[in-house]
């Protein structure tokens, strides 16, 4: 690492045993993942806080080559094993681990990508029949029913109004499936 590891006790006064054992922490990050440039450790004591009376706060900042970071300071839900200080800085590294792996899963372009749902208008609507169909951009009818249309918003369809959807091969052809109203409310 290019800067030591900057520890702050806050509510608390600094103890040896806690420093080693988030030093030993972080050069676990670093030999799992490579070299961090820098890190930064908040261990703040339970304190009179209405949210975590009681509870070891532990926030965590990684800087990692080309400028990126990751922030582990989001506080756990109210979890009375984080009274106890090492099982705070365990669980508060055990996060870091996990966003530091999806980070350089990311990096390495190993995360999966999912293609977005292709866009459609919908062209001719039977309310009364429960049906109806969009035309993609390809210029491509594709019948849905109302079971396929999310959230209970067929009766907010209309002719021109903006859907994504889940395209799937039909009895009768190209049909959509998960048809989702875009924009305010489905409004076109």
């Amino acid at each position: 690492m290019e800067t030591p590891v900057h520890i702050d006790f806050q509510g608390m006064q600094p103890v040896q045993r806690l420093r080693e054992a988030i030093a030993d922490h972080v050069d676990g990050l670093e030999d799992r993942f490579g070299r961090l440039t820098s890190c930064r450790v908040v261990l703040k004591a339970p304190g009179a806080h209405h949210r975590t009376g009681g509870l070891y706060e532990i926030n965590i900042r990684v800087s990692l080559p080309n400028g990126r970071e990751v922030n582990i300071g989001r506080t756990p839900p109210v979890d009375e094993r984080h009274a106890d200080v090492d099982f705070a800085i365990n669980d508060a590294f055990k996060r870091a681990r996990r966003q530091l792996q999806d980070q350089v899963r990311r990096l390495q372009g190993q995360v999966k990508t999912h293609e977005s749902q292709p866009i459609g208008t919908v062209k001719k609507l039977n309310t009364e029949a429960g049906f109806g169909f969009l035309e993609d951009a390809d210029g491509r009818e594709i019948y849905f029913h109302q079971n396929s249309v999310i959230d209970g918003g067929f009766s907010r369809l209309g002719i021109g109004t903006r859907v994504a959807f889940s395209e799937e091969m039909g009895e009768k052809g190209p049909q959509a499936s998960t048809v989702r109203l875009l924009g305010k409310h489905g409004m076109r």
